[in-house]
């Protein structure tokens, strides 16, 4: 299994290749510090799962999360992180996360990443504990939707008249992205053009 770490933490980063490189099947195909070097790596690397923590300096683990999925929509990320908030939890189970786990919890990082090489979907038994009162709430919908967050904000943009362009500019996003984005939307609801999808969007929204 190849895996890929981020961390801006640099003992970290180093702490986990050391673990999981101590795993007779797995290794670490590449190490970065930074939203924008997840992107890169996993772009040139391809790994088999990402397990990248969420704060990264400006730009968040949850941002590299929208473009690897652009990138590839079946990319398996995991998030591995200090913080409990409310907020990171609904986003990066909307956005399409495998995983979120906390570095707390060191002991539990190699069964997660067979886990979710293996089909699964792995969330900390204290996250866990917090879907039922986020469901309740409203506040998030499930945690298997066929879509994520990013796919339906793209969708009210086409919606509402904007090119891929204009797209792109909104969401700070490369238009190639936007493209990638549009094209998986279609095939995952099966669509033929942005008019049936913008039609869809308006009588389901």
């Amino acid at each position: 299994m190849r895996i890929l770490i981020v961390d801006d933490d640099k003992i970290i980063t180093y702490a986990l290749k050391t673990i999981i490189e101590s795993e007779e099947d797995m290794s670490v195909v590449a190490v970065g510090f930074s939203c924008d070097e997840a992107i890169q790596l996993y772009r040139e690397s391809q790994p088999d799962i990402a397990l990248l923590d969420i704060r990264m300096g400006e730009r968040t683990g949850l941002d590299a999360l929208d473009e690897i999925l652009a990138i590839d929509p079946q990319a398996k990320v995991i998030f591995l992180t200090t913080f409990l908030d409310d907020e990171y939890i609904i986003k990066a189970i909307s956005k399409g996360s495998k995983g979120y786990l906390l570095k707390s919890e060191f002991e539990n990082i190699i069964p997660a990443l067979r886990a979710v090489g293996a089909g699964q979907i792995v969330y900390e038994a204290k996250v866990v504990e917090k879907i039922p009162s986020l469901l309740q709430s409203g506040v998030i919908s499930g945690v298997s939707a066929d879509l994520t967050e990013k796919e339906i904000e793209i969708m009210a943009k086409v919606a509402d008249g904007f090119n891929n362009r204009e797209i792109a500019t909104l969401l700070y996003l490369s238009e190639g992205t936007i493209r990638n984005y549009i094209s998986s939307i279609l095939d995952k609801l099966e669509l033929r053009d942005r008019t049936q999808l913008a039609i869809y969007y308006l009588k389901n929204k």
